[in-house]
């Protein structure tokens, strides 16, 4: 067992205690969703592994769905950058290369398929889904693009919410029906078609 999920053996501040409970939940979920897959993962086995009691994940999620959702929020904070690279054009490599990369992990392809489905089925949780992650990840985006827009280099063309809905348009498709990989090459396609590089200035028309 990690040490992510050790108990502290000295006395800690109430916050950090149940910050570091949460993350042993998180990294368990994730861990036996990789191996059991969305059909084996149970909150009993989510408590067993991460040494708690399945009150306490209870305390915080309403299933396990929404333990995998908090998963995905975390992995995306963590691991999918929206800091200032110097230009819309850079800005958005990094966070395509970095959106891409983790979307094409298969634990958290498997999450996200998984996660899809149970929305469609249950109403509730395709509320929180789409209010919880969905919408954090393309405010994530639009923070990029309220950013290109203030430093004048977002181009005219697509729209904001068509840059949106083109990124994750991408991922979901590729996710969900074709399969195929998210490559440099992807990015490098899209960023021509959402942030093509600007014509040389001295260039001479023959």
């Amino acid at each position: 067992m990690s040490t992510e999920n050790t108990p502290p053996t000295a006395p800690r501040p109430g916050r950090k205690r149940s910050e570091e409970s949460r993350m042993a939940i998180l990294v368990a979920a994730f861990e036996l969703m990789g191996e059991v897959g969305y059909a084996g993962l149970t909150i009993e086995g989510i408590a067993a592994r991460a040494g708690c009691g399945k009150q306490t994940i209870y305390r915080w999620w309403r299933s396990r769905a929404d333990v995998l959702l908090d998963v995905l929020a975390v992995k995306g904070e963590l691991y999918v950058t929206t800091a200032d690279q110097g230009s819309y054009r850079d800005d958005l490599r990094a966070f395509l290369a970095d959106t891409y990369r983790l979307a094409g992990n298969r634990q958290v392809t498997g999450i996200l398929c998984a996660l899809m489905a149970e929305a469609q089925i249950d109403e509730g949780f395709g509320e929180r889904f789409r209010t919880g992650f969905l919408e954090g990840r393309r405010e994530a985006l639009r923070e990029i693009l309220d950013r290109a827009g203030r430093r004048g280099d977002l181009p005219a063309r697509p729209a904001p919410s068509t840059v949106l809905d083109l990124v994750f348009g991408m991922l979901w498709y590729r996710v969900l029906a074709t399969r195929e990989p998210f490559g440099e090459d992807l990015v490098d396609e899209l960023l021509t078609l959402l942030a093509p590089e600007p014509a040389a200035s001295g260039a001479r028309r023959e």
